[in-house]
């Protein structure tokens, strides 16, 4: 018996063995760099044996070979390359993004909420994007405002009850206001607080990070086929609540018949119109309820963590640096009193200063720490004429790029003016992407920006902030896809002359 355990597990490490160096072999007869640290599972071995966010292995990678076009990396089953040259990084994300439009996670059916426009692929997920992209037009966000705005002054009005809020974990603070502000635009605002709903528990849940969460999100990024072959579902658990929820709002929105300007009245739209049909390919997609459901989902999932990020990597910058928050308020104190303390869609977008600080905080902490992709057809990357194989899975770099000193000067240090009117046309769009770029960027991405302004906003009206870093430096959380700052907090301290 013992002999039998020893042949089988020799016989898996020599597998290991064969798949770690047919990985070497592939991209060295294609002329590209082979990262030689773990040949099999690349920097997802690392990422789920140390404390740290998979950006910073990642960045490592970056340092390490930023000389080069691309670099391969270890994988299980499937090529992964690691792009670094902007212009190849551009020809993944936009210039041909016919060859690259996979998100590169394959989710299985069964898993209902993973079926939505963060997941979805090909027709599926074009057809989709195209019936989702009206919720964030400049009309449809500008009539939806007033839910952003209440949200923000609910925030408040709840800082001011707990004051206990004010002085540590303000990123889950923060975090809370996000959920709640992201759970109103989807089901519409009542007279009641945006912190009295039922939504929050779940959508704390459903972002934190676990071990077997980064364990399914691993396997997912190492082998589709391994992925596909378990059945693998992120959500499941979250189903029976969220579907439920949907159904209810939309049956009490189908006999109420007004409009509120949210996603529900979106919702409402979609299934009065009908079957979505995609006349270029003949695709047609239902628009059930768990379909829609998925979609809702989405908001909580790629809304909640990216938009806290924005504001609290803000107020930590403001709040290391008087002289800007100095101005940041100075801006806003003067357009409250120029506009009777009342703030519309378009006031928050004539705030320039704001949005130069929100624009630079985002670029040192970005929301998101990379990109990935899958190849779907044979193709030729131009820098270094690197041929990529169908299948093949892609990392872009998003956080690396915004710290390298080739495409900002003085990358570490926090300069609002760098996206001054006067300055903000030198930086390349190549070079700055906090919300993703090409066809595939956040469809989100405005409602997002206006969130966290209407956030921003409110709670600089009535607070000052301080930040307070812990020994050892500002550090990131140990996270699949986003970048979490820890080791930093920030101090909210009312203003006295504002009531």
């Amino acid at each position: 018996m013992i002999a039998v355990i020893l042949l089988f597990g020799a016989a898996i490490l020599f597998l290991i063995y064969l798949n770690g160096k047919y990985n070497e072999i592939y991209w060295k007869r294609r002329n590209v760099a082979f990262h030689p640290r773990n040949k099999v599972t690349g920097v997802f071995w690392d990422f789920l044996t140390k404390d740290k966010a998979l950006f910073e292995h990642l960045c490592e990678l970056y340092k390490e070979h930023r000389s080069e076009p691309a670099v391969g990396v270890g994988s299980l089953l499937t090529p992964t390359l690691y792009v670094i040259d902007p212009i190849n990084i551009q020809h993944v994300l936009s210039s041909d993004f016919n060859s690259f439009n996979h998100r590169g996670l394959e989710t299985n059916e069964s898993d209902l909420l993973a079926d939505n426009i963060l997941f979805m692929n090909g027709n599926r997920w074009k057809l989709m994007r195209q019936n989702m992209t009206p919720l964030f037009t400049s009309s449809k966000l500008k009539s939806m405002y007033y839910i952003i705005d209440k949200s923000a002054v609910d925030f408040v009005t709840e800082l001011k009850k707990n004051p206990q809020f004010l002085k540590t974990d303000t990123f889950d603070t923060i975090s809370t206001f996000c959920s709640a502000a992201i759970g109103a635009a989807v089901f519409g605002v009542s007279s009641k607080s945006i912190f009295d709903s039922p939504l929050l528990d779940m959508a704390r849940d459903a972002i934190q990070p676990t071990l077997m969460k980064n364990f399914k999100f691993a396997l997912g990024s190492l082998s589709t086929p391994l992925f596909k072959a378990f059945n693998v579902n992120i959500f499941t658990e979250h189903e029976k609540f969220f579907i439920g929820t949907i159904k209810k709002i939309l049956r009490e929105r189908e006999i109420e018949n007004t409009k509120k300007h949210d996603f529900a009245d979106l919702c409402i739209q979609i299934q009065k119109a009908g079957n979505m049909f995609d006349k270029s390919t003949g695709l047609e997609l239902s628009p059930t309820d768990e379909l829609l459901a998925a979609q809702a989902f989405f908001f909580f999932v790629a809304g909640v963590e990216p938009t806290a990020t924005a504001i609290f990597s803000t107020l930590v910058e403001l709040g290391r640096h008087p002289e800007y928050l100095a101005r940041a308020h100075k801006e806003i104190d003067e357009y409250f009193q120029l506009n009777n303390n009342q703030i519309s869609y378009d006031v928050v977008n004539e705030m320039k200063f704001l949005d130069m600080a929100l624009s630079e905080a985002i670029r040192l902490h970005p929301p998101i720490g990379f990109l990935t992709r899958q190849c779907i057809k044979d193709t030729v990357l131009p820098v270094g004429n690197i041929k990529v194989d169908k299948g093949t899975k892609i990392f872009t770099p998003i956080f690396e790029i915004h710290h390298d000193e080739k495409y900002f000067a003085n990358p570490e240090v926090y300069d609002p003016e760098r996206f001054s009117p006067e300055n903000k046309h030198t930086i390349a769009d190549s070079t700055y992407m906090p919300f993703g770029k090409g066809n595939r960027i956040c469809v989100g991405m405005r409602y997002a920006s206006l969130q966290t302004k209407a956030g921003l906003i409110h709670l600089l009206r009535h607070y000052s902030v301080k930040s307070t870093i812990k020994e050892g430096g500002i550090r990131y959380k140990k996270e699949q896809v986003q970048v979490r700052l820890i080791n930093v907090d920030v101090e909210l301290i009312p203003r006295q002359h504002i009531k």
